[in-house]
């Protein structure tokens, strides 16, 4: 299957307007109020073969916070080939992005790849959050890719490229024994003792970027003890 969707949002006057919202199952964007889009699946996957590809722009002054209802499952196709989730966002001056999707979980035997590209101007504002399910209840992950780079003023800012699962080799000694990662890439500086000690239930770290910034990324059980720890940096627009 191949599919697409792209939400455009602008500013107009005092708020946001979205001048394009479509999409093609499993990705229909739907507006949830004010500057804020919901994803609906509308068919299960991504399956073993899937193309999707998402696109997002903000245009400047603009502000956007994009969810999704319910966590993707990513399940193995017939074919044994790979499933790819293509994403593209752009953020314009002055301009503010809240990707905050729910959970990547891959099945067993399944083989894909989330590839995200994102765009910021100098004076943006970006939270992005990647979450990914190693398993579901009571059985082994299937390969996940995961592999960002955002870029910052047209400069590199944030590269991250992280794959689990039995085809690769270090997929064990990444996780520790934990069944979710998360990641939260932030364009905010505001780094606190609580937020980067990790739970009892749950390993984080929060670094600053060279560029300016944070990165969370925490490893865990479930999907709350992580949010726990990422939701601290999941601030409103300004």
């Amino acid at each position: 299957m191949r599919a697409s969707a792209r939400i455009v949002a602008e500013r107009a006057g005092d708020r946001t307007v979205l001048r394009v919202l479509k999409g093609e199952a499993p990705l229909l964007p739907r507006r949830t109020g004010p500057g804020e889009v919901h994803l609906v699946g509308g068919a299960a996957g991504p399956l073993g073969g899937d193309e999707l590809r998402l696109e997002i722009e903000v245009g400047p002054g603009a502000k956007l916070w994009v969810r999704t209802v319910a966590a993707s499952i990513a399940l193995p196709g017939r074919s044994g080939a790979e499933s790819v989730l293509s994403m593209h966002a752009v953020v314009a001056e002055d301009a503010f992005l809240a990707f905050l999707p729910e959970p990547i979980v891959a099945a067993a035997r399944c083989r894909h790849h989330n590839v995200a590209v994102v765009d910021l101007a100098a004076g943006a504002t970006l939270i992005w959050r990647e979450e990914a399910v190693f398993g579901r209840h009571d059985e082994p992950s299937g390969d996940l890719r995961l592999s960002t780079s955002i870029r910052r003023a047209s400069r590199p800012w944030y590269r991250s490229d992280v794959a689990v699962g039995p085809s690769h080799v270090n997929g064990p000694a990444l996780l520790g024994g934990a069944r979710v990662l998360s990641t939260l890439i932030t364009t905010s500086t505001l780094i606190t003792t609580s937020t980067s000690a990790s739970t009892s239930t749950s390993a984080a770290a929060v670094m600053e970027l060279a560029g300016g910034g944070l990165v969370a990324t925490v490893l865990a059980d479930e999907v709350e003890q992580t949010r726990k720890v990422t939701d601290r940096l999941v601030t409103p627009a300004q």
